[in-house]
Formats: structure tokens, C-alpha cells, sequence
């Protein structure tokens, strides 16, 4: 390109580029086609006269994100930098929290109802926001203790509430009873069935996953040894909002259920958007599991799960975007 052409070029590159002008106004700008402009615009990314550097945030990895989207049929997938000291045995780093704190502002919109399950990462995520639209939060499981419920999940509500200037609707019971009866007659407990009321109203939904070992699933820390051993032999792999999961994503143990003050799986996955916060290399199976199912719609996660997910083999995603039935239906 000569001197006149590489100034012409320039110009052209200034306006498309970092004026936001189209190829017709340019080519009227200049007297040309916009098949010209077209072409003198290639050539100037060929000749390295423009050079377009995509850039997000350090701890964010655009493209596992992108890759990990793909890969499981997801609306939403970000993921973050796993922590430079992160042992092999680290679950759910707290910055998961926070990154799923700005991605809760950009799908959350005035009027929706937000469900928060207990986790550990969705308390993080609470704690963590700063901004949210006008909305109801209703919590969607009972908390793991009771006695823990001023920073539990019952807080996370109450926070996300005073954020968006909503309704708030907590669950005060445990989310596991010794059995089916008595967890019936809880639901039946007006604060209760209250909250319950408004699950076939959420919009966006926040849950964390498990996998079933003890110290990353609330679920198998709260069971007896027994019980553990016959959810293991039913090949539990995963756990979220007290439901489990097989390694291919079908839903097991449904007696397990039946005790639990819970959102129930078929209501879980009639909500537009649910949105599950879990990362570690030590939960990235059952992330996979719980991402097998369909139930989720969008991930939170960390570099260490998502170099496991994308190398998975094992039996083919089921795309969230489907919602298809959890039992493989």
C-alpha cells in the first residue's frame, strides 16, 4: 500500500473501528463502494495496520468460557481464574461469589423473582452483591442448620432482598427431617408455604452442586453412614438442592427427597434461568453430573473444574435449552 492508500485505509479503519460508523457511511464518506471499504478494512488487519486486542478482566478465561458453553448447551458460561494457591482438594473458591454476584446483575430484570438454595457458594454470592433491579427473593431449600440460619441461607435472602429493595421470603426449617411425614407437615407450615407459593414465580434461580463426599455436600454431611453407603450404591455422583444424581445425570434416591424442604427438580426445571455457583477440581465430575442432567442453565465455575469438564468422555451432554425431563425422559 502506498502512502495515500495506507492514509485512506487509516481513516477508514478510525471511523469503523472506533467511531461505530457502518460501511455504508464510510463508503458515502469516501466515495467508493462498500465492497471497498470492505476490502481496504481486511487489508488493513492483514498489513497489521489495525490490530484488535480482545480483552477481559484477569480473572476471567473468555475462552474455556466460551469452550465449556458449547460443550454443555449452556446460555451462560464464565469462568474464573482458580486461586494461584489452590490445593488439589479446594472446592468453590470464594470469587466464584463474586463474579456470580455481576452475572446475577446482568440476568436479573425488574419484577423477576429470584430463588437462592442453600450453599455455600450462594452465600458468598450474597454477600457479595451491590446492585440488583427491584425483585421478590425467595429462598428455595431449607437451611443445613438452624442454628446457623444468621449466616446462612436465610441471610443470603434477607441480603439480596435489601440489594433489590424486594420482598423477601426465607424458609425458617432445616432442609433435612427424619422423614417423610414431618417434612410434609413443615411445608404445610404457613411461613413455609408461603415461601413455596412463589417457586413456579422464579425467574433466576442461584443452586450449588455437590459431589458425594464428605465436606462438599451438605446433603451427605447431614446423613448417617448408612444412609450414605445406600445412596453410594445407588451410584450417587452428585448432589444439588438435596436431589442426587447418577454420573450420567439422572436423578436417583427420590425418597431422599421426600424428607427434604426443597424446590422440587420438575419445578427447578421450569424456571427460565438457574444459574449453579461450584468449582474445584474436586467437585468437577459432579458438576458435570448435575450439567448432564439439563437442570441447569447457566455455570459459575473455576479454570480447575472447567479443564476436567471440557476433557470429559463420558456420556454426551443433555442441552439445558431443551429442559428435558430430569429422570432422561
Amino acid at each position: 500500500m502506498g502512502p495515500a492508500e495506507l492514509v485512506q485505509a487509516a481513516a477508514m479503519a478510525r471511523r469503523f473501528y472506533l467511531e461505530g460508523k457502518s460501511k455504508i457511511q464510510i463508503a458515502e464518506e469516501f466515495g467508493v463502494s462498500r465492497f471497498k471499504v470492505a476490502r481496504v478494512l481486511e487489508t488493513a488487519l492483514e498489513r497489521d495496520l489495525v490490530r484488535i486486542e480482545i480483552r477481559v478482566p484477569s480473572e476471567l478465561d473468555a475462552e474455556r468460557s466460551d469452550a465449556l458453553r458449547a460443550r454443555y448447551g449452556l446460555r451462560h458460561a464464565v469462568v474464573v481464574e482458580s486461586p494461584a494457591d489452590a490445593t488439589e482438594d479446594a472446592a468453590d473458591p470464594e470469587n466464584l461469589g463474586e463474579v456470580a454476584a455481576d452475572l446475577l446483575g446482568e440476568l436479573v430484570t425488574e419484577g423477576d423473582v429470584l430463588g437462592l438454595a442453600w450453599g455455600r457458594s450462594t452465600i458468598h454470592m450474597a454477600a457479595a452483591l451491590h446492585q440488583l433491579p427491584p425483585c421478590t427473593v425467595v429462598q428455595l431449600t431449607g437451611v443445613y442448620d438452624a442454628g446457623t440460619a444468621d449466616r446462612g441461607s436465610v441471610e443470603a435472602v434477607r441480603r439480596a432482598a435489601d440489594v433489590s429493595g424486594g420482598e423477601a421470603h426465607p424458609i425458617y426449617a432445616p432442609m433435612l427431617l427424619p422423614d417423610s411425614a414431618t417434612a410434609a407437615a413443615l411445608r404445610g407450615q404457613t411461613g413455609i408455604s408461603r415461601a413455596f407459593e412463589y417457586f413456579d414465580k422464579v425467574t433466576v434461580a442461584c443452586v450449588s452442586i455437590g459431589s458425594w463426599e464428605p465436606g462438599v455436600s451438605t446433603v451427605y454431611d447431614m446423613l448417617s453412614e448408612e444412609e450414605r453407603e445406600h445412596y453410594a450404591s445407588l451410584g450417587a455422583a452428585a448432589e444439588m438442592s438435596a436431589h442426587l444424581f447418577d454420573a450420567e445425570g439422572r436423578r436417583i434416591g427420590r425418597d431422599l427427597g421426600e424428607r427434604c424442604i426443597t424446590v422440587e427438580a420438575d419445578r427447578l426445571r421450569r424456571i427460565p434461568e438457574v444459574v449453579a455457583i461450584a468449582g474445584g477440581r474436586r467437585k468437577a465430575a459432579a458438576i458435570g453430573a448435575v450439567l448432564r442432567s439439563g437442570l441447569v442453565t447457566s455455570l459459575v465455575t473455576d479454570t480447575a473444574a472447567a479443564d476436567h469438564l471440557l476433557l470429559e468422555t463420558g456420556p454426551g451432554p443433555r442441552p439445558a435449552l431443551d429442559r428435558a425431563d430430569p429422570d432422561g425422559h
